[in-house]
């Protein structure tokens, strides 16, 4: 397939989609510091304190994961969508750990955003690759 020029809306979406991934990645940073951590919630501060090494782990693959495939994307390279898998993965290991171990909506709310993102971004990088945008 041919290379072709992406539409206006693949850049803005890129954007978006690496601002998002780039405060899920301060966000990581920020919970692996005691003194950032203690501005916290309550809820949340327990759940992070109580996070197992695995569920550390995956969000530290679902952020940053993400932020190279966004990364990538910008680039137009079609690597970003094997990223993006990896990101999905991780955000699914530790949303497992984030319902079994809270009740509190608002955590539940955004790892329910999270997930959605990273499955449209799995699959908005499959359209563009379609549409000759990234190669």
């Amino acid at each position: 397939m041919t290379e072709t020029k992406p539409h206006w809306s693949f850049w803005v979406i890129c954007i978006v989609a690496l601002v998002w991934n780039a405060m899920g990645s301060i966000n990581f940073v920020m919970q692996m510091n005691p003194a950032m951590l203690a501005n916290y919630p309550d809820a949340a501060k327990a759940l992070i304190a109580d996070r197992p090494v695995w569920a550390t782990v995956a969000f530290a693959v679902a952020v940053f994961g993400g932020l190279f495939g966004d990364l990538l994307l910008l680039l137009r390279k079609a690597a970003a969508s094997h990223w993006f898998v990896a990101s999905l993965l991780g955000v699914i290991v530790v949303n497992v750990h984030t319902f079994l171990a809270t009740s509190a909506m608002d955590i539940w709310v955004g790892s329910l955003l999270s997930l959605l993102v990273a499955a449209f971004l799995i699959g908005y990088t499959q359209v563009v690759k379609r549409k000759g945008w990234i190669t």
